[in-house]
């Protein structure tokens, strides 16, 4: 892995003007790292923590908010897509501000934001309010995900590079575990709000901690951020969604869905002309041209869209079928999250990494956690060792397969654009976890309403219709097919991602070598 590392930036030195080049050597992190880049990492995988937190804690807290806001299916994947859909379109603007104002600036800017919106969607009492409120914790948490990257590229030498994305990309993995955990937790002694409210003393903790550790860096290249950009994919991704959430309560074929479906096939066409054309780009698309970063770009998009959507229809299914309370399916994903960390922090998996190299090693991490969403579609229904069977094998992928896509979508960028090579990163993941969540969804909604005996919206709508235990078994019946069929096609997803990454990197390595 550390051989790519250095290809990528020799590669990068030869193509460039010499002023580019000076000025990127000026922003390189240095041989030996900071002196307390260890300490920093702390510090910023706490924010990172945070935000990745919030991209599955509300998850467990779906049949609260069904209970106590009366929030449809629909409602449910608007309150977490709108989360993830403003990041996705504001984090290739938040990178490129953090490379030219400085990183500690936004990052600090990011959790100022980002505890500002968690108080306000703590105090939400409507579906509408705190559907507005995930929207401006989104707007935070952009500037949290592209600085920490970015200052994890900055502070360490590139030696070390690999070692340190691959803390980071745990602790992402935990927050992204440990999401339904937490909010199980706190659903079993407080009212929902406190799901947010409790990501306010971590916002203090963190600006205290950022302000005192943190080194300010920049670029010195004087690029302005692209603003039109960022409404275009803004724009354009939230529309590709609606899209796909209508479809099943308004038909594949509406006039809604259709032109909701045109509309954001034109504005992403137009995003990407406008990309090509405009002098500062948020997106670079000569960075295509690179096999190692396409194929980075097709692993994080097709895992993130598998995982996202499957784990979001897991919580459901623990609860909603298996009868668990919420802190119950919490402790029983804890597994994944556990494995994760085990085998990152133990440097195991940086040590199969170096063994079996990097496409190797992406493409058996896929396969690993599609034979988990596998297990877990079509074994739960023997009980809990099914679902059991499944995170462990998704949590050693995991702990493969981040790493190491982070690792190569980054080497592909100069250090000088760090900021952008994270809001790249990060626009992928979100962008592939809200799509994932989305269609996901939709797969379930089609089956749940092609099988169930009564017609509603969501499953407890279901349950209060239905005459008697032989039909409620019936509905229940319907949402596990559902359930499992959406299950399968993340699978699927991840398992192509795999394929297509693992192909586009060994290729890049045969260029490179």
């Amino acid at each position: 892995m550390y051989s790519v590392q250095v290809h990528s930036y020799t590669l990068y030195n030869m193509t460039t003007s010499p002023r580019e080049s000076a000025e990127e050597r000026e922003t390189a992190p240095s041989v030996q790292g900071h002196p307390r880049r260890w300490l920093i990492l702390a510090v910023i995988s706490l924010a990172q923590l945070t935000v990745v937190l919030d991209n599955t804690v509300l998850n467990v807290a779906v049949p609260s908010l069904t209970d106590e806001l009366g929030a449809a299916t629909s409602d449910i994947q608007w309150m977490i897509n709108a989360y993830s859909l403003v990041q996705s379109g504001l984090l290739l603007t938040a990178g490129s501000a953090a490379d030219r104002y400085g990183r500690k600036k936004m990052l600090a800017a990011g959790l100022a934001l980002f505890g500002l919106g968690s108080l306000a969607a703590g105090l939400a009492e409507t579906t509408g309010q705190l559907i507005a409120a995930r929207a401006g914790m989104g707007v935070g948490g952009a500037l949290l995900l592209t600085t920490t990257l970015a200052v994890v590229m900055q502070i360490f030498a590139p030696a070390e590079h690999a070692k340190a994305i691959g803390v980071w990309s745990a602790v992402s993995a935990l927050g992204f575990a440990c999401g339904p955990l937490i909010g199980g937790f706190v659903l079993d002694h407080f009212w929902w709000g406190a799901i947010f409210l409790i990501n306010l003393p971590v916002v203090a903790l963190g600006l205290l901690a950022v302000v005192t550790l943190v080194p300010e860096s920049r670029s010195r290249q004087a690029e302005r951020p692209d603003l039109l950009g960022a409404v275009l994919s803004t724009i354009g991704m939230a529309a590709l969604v609606y899209a796909v959430i209508s479809g099943p309560e308004h038909g594949w074929t509406s006039a809604r869905v259709l032109t909701t479906a045109a509309a954001a096939v034109a504005v992403l066409a137009l995003f990407g002309h406008w990309e090509s054309r405009v002098p500062y780009p948020m997106l670079d698309l000569g960075l295509f041209r690179d096999q190692r970063f396409t194929g980075a770009v097709a692993g994080l998009v097709l895992i993130t869209f598998g995982m996202g959507g499957a784990l979001f229809l897991l919580t459901q299914h623990l609860q909603f079928v298996l009868g668990y309370g919420p802190l119950e399916a919490g402790l029983r994903t804890a597994p994944l999250a556990l494995t994760v960390v085990l085998l990152n922090f133990s440097g195991v998996a940086a040590k199969w990494l170096a063994r079996l190299g990097t496409p190797v090693a992406v493409l058996l991490s896929m396969v690993l956690m599609a034979a988990g969403l596998v297990a877990i579609a079509t074994l739960t229904g023997q009980g809990y060792a099914g679902t059991l069977l499944g995170l462990l094998l998704i949590g050693v992928g995991c702990a493969l397969g981040n790493p190491a896509m982070a690792h190569a979508l980054m080497s592909a960028i100069p250090p000088a654009r760090a900021g952008v090579g994270a809001g790249v990163n990060g626009t992928l993941a979100e962008f592939g976890n809200g799509l994932g969540v989305a269609v996901l969804g939709a797969v379930l909604t089609s089956r749940f309403a092609a099988l169930a005996p009564v017609a509603a919206t969501s499953l407890p709508a279901a349950l209060a219709s239905a005459q008697g235990e032989r039909e409620r078994g019936q509905v229940i019946g319907a949402f596990s097919s559902g359930l499992e069929n959406s299950q399968l096609v993340g699978a699927a997803a991840v398992l192509l991602g795999g394929v297509v990454a693992a192909v586009l990197l060994r290729r890049a390595e045969r260029v490179d070598g």
